[in-house]
């Protein structure tokens, strides 16, 4: 539910811009640098290959809204091109996880799925699992004869290989992925610069800058309307960088936001048992006692959080968590606070850290693509060249954002791209107002295979407050954040563990997680305390057998492929 949520708010977000975005859902962007052209540009041309009649595949895949796949303009493009006819089994975005899921223990499943990763995908153990049955073919076959491009891409990403590769050396499923910058560094912290300016405060840049900060938030009146109604910091309960904690805390030690995990000297650990940890909760709780932090932070929804950021008669937020602003704000044209609020970098603790959250890439491990055991050889065949078409550039534009001409066209002289220094590759064709549903795309049915030098191409405008340009923004903030994060890091999204202790490592791992963020909240709102109840906490941990979590951990971590 919570990964619906966010996807609800993201796409609401994010469609103004029109540009690639891993939270955006619609867009995609390309780029041609030599690693991601086709590997050879002849083997997507089958026009010599075509059977006397269309094949007919029937694929599970969720529909999203303004998308009718029927009669959706790439459907007829890649039906005609790769002489294909297909019968979906179109699925809305609701209920989506529970479809699939009964569709495979029915035992009536499809030729293949291809499905949206940020609405549902088969986790690594569903991989695992109906590979082993039977249910779900290997793709290495198919891959090496017929499709190059995705070869290319697992013999030239190492992170892509990681999450493509299972345990046993076989390929059950293909992810989607996409390297969203911005979504990589999801704790950033928007605070607003207009109050700093009004009560001549310079950004800061230390813990105890920014507790200076939220003082004066709290206590001048910055928004002037002789009231002390001033909310100086606050978030909500999501999973796209909402949590106030991990932003704060990576002043004291690294907090991933996920499992509390670290790595050290190639060991894994728990960062909630050290003694920064504990220091951190400490600073925390100095905030939440002084009144600046919203309590509604540990315990509302984005909704209840952007009617703070949004508030009717008077501004009163101060400083707002999120992977980006627009989660607690209006930023479409003519809104009155967008502007305001500006990214603070990193903060440094007391001890000289200042960390900052990433996951390597905003990529979720998994897979929205799979082929079972009903497919005949000829369907296997079409599917693994159609998905093949979706990893070279123009294949992925056209799937992902809709067809060139529609959606997208070549970028004009003097347009900028996204990336730095990066030659425009696309430009995305603005709709208008009161503009029907071009239905020219699969959007995020079809992101396969976006790195972040192909997304890094699509053009923007320079005016970052401008909210076609969003994702502008939201990319120069991410630089303030990048390269904070740890020497090392704890790949969890692209380990896999064995498959006799998955079982195993999700009990543990949701007890111990639950644990660990139950006991902040009390440490943080004084309900236990930090000085009597702390060597409780670690024994609890102890006993909720975080020794063995790590151990399974870090056998996965060893035999990972994963780029080290």
């Amino acid at each position: 539910m919570l990964k619906q949520r966010m996807v609800i708010l993201l796409v609401t977000v994010l469609m103004v811009s029109l540009v690639v975005s891993a939270c955006s859902k619609n867009n995609a962007g390309s780029n041609a640098p030599a690693s991601n052209k086709p590997a050879n540009s002849a083997s997507t041309n089958t026009e010599t290959e075509k059977p006397a009649a269309p094949v007919d595949i029937k694929l599970f895949a969720v529909q999203e809204p303004n998308i009718d796949l029927a009669t959706n303009k790439f459907t007829k493009f890649v039906e005609e091109k790769f002489n294909i006819k297909f019968n979906f089994e179109a699925i809305p975005s609701d209920g989506a996880k529970e479809k699939r899921q009964i569709s495979l223990a029915s035992g009536d499943f499809p030729d293949a799925y291809m499905l949206t990763a940020y609405i549902d995908q088969f986790s690594q153990a569903d991989l695992i699992k109906y590979g082993k049955q039977g249910v779900l073919i290997p793709l290495n076959d198919l891959i090496d004869k017929y499709a190059p491009n995705i070869k290319q891409a697992l013999e030239t990403n190492a992170d892509f290989k990681a999450f493509s590769v299972a345990p046993d050396g076989n390929i059950y499923g293909l992810p989607a992925y996409s390297q969203c910058f911005h979504c990589s560094y999801p704790n950033k912290l928007w605070l607003n610069t207009g109050w700093l300016e009004k009560l001549n405060l310079e950004m800061p840049k230390t813990t105890e800058d920014f507790k200076k900060v939220l003082e004066a938030f709290k206590n001048q009146d910055p928004n002037g309307n002789g009231k002390k109604d001033e909310v100086p910091l606050s978030g909500s309960t999501e999973e796209f960088g909402v949590h106030v904690v991990p932003y704060l805390m990576n002043a004291f030690v690294y907090d991933d936001d996920r499992n509390h995990l670290m790595l050290q000297d190639g060991k894994v650990g728990s960062a909630a048992v050290t003694d920064e940890w504990k220091q951190g909760l400490a600073y925390i709780k100095s905030l939440y006692d002084e009144g600046l932090i919203d309590p509604g932070a540990f315990t509302q929804n984005a909704e209840a959080f952007k009617k703070i950021g949004e508030n009717g008669d008077a501004q009163i937020l101060g400083a707002g968590a999120g992977m980006h602003p627009a989660i607690f704000l209006n930023i479409d044209h003519g809104n009155k606070n967008s502007k305001d609020y500006n990214p603070v970098p990193p903060l440094t603790g007391p001890n000289g850290v200042s960390l900052a959250t990433h996951d390597g890439g905003g990529v979720s491990p998994g897979a929205k693509f799979a082929i079972t055991s009903k497919a005949s050889e000829e369907k296997q065949i079409a599917l693994i060249k159609l998905v093949d078409y979706m990893f070279t550039p123009e294949g992925q534009t056209n799937g992902a954002s809709g067809m060139k001409g529609i959606d997208w066209t070549d970028p004009k002289e003097g347009d900028l791209a996204l990336g730095e220094n990066v030659k425009p590759m696309v430009a995305p064709i603005p709709t208008t107002e009161g503009e029907a549903p071009r239905n020219a795309g699969w959007s995020g049915m079809a992101h396969f295979y976006m790195p972040k030098e192909y997304r890094d191409s699509w053009v923007q405008g320079s005016d970052i407050y401008d909210s076609a340009n969003y994702e502008r923004r939201l990319y120069q903030a991410t630089l303030l954040y990048q390269g904070h994060e740890p020497k090392e890091l704890f790949p969890l999204w692209a380990i896999w563990l064995d498959p006799a202790e998955v079982d195993e490592a999700t009990m543990l791992q949701t007890n111990i997680k639950t644990y660990i963020d139950e006991n902040e909240l009390q440490f943080i709102t004084g309900h236990k305390s930090l000085d009597k109840d702390w060597d409780s906490y670690l024994k609890g941990l102890k006993d909720l057998k975080l020794d063995r979590y790590l151990e399974i951990l870090q056998k996965a971590y060893d035999a990972s492929t994963f780029k080290k």
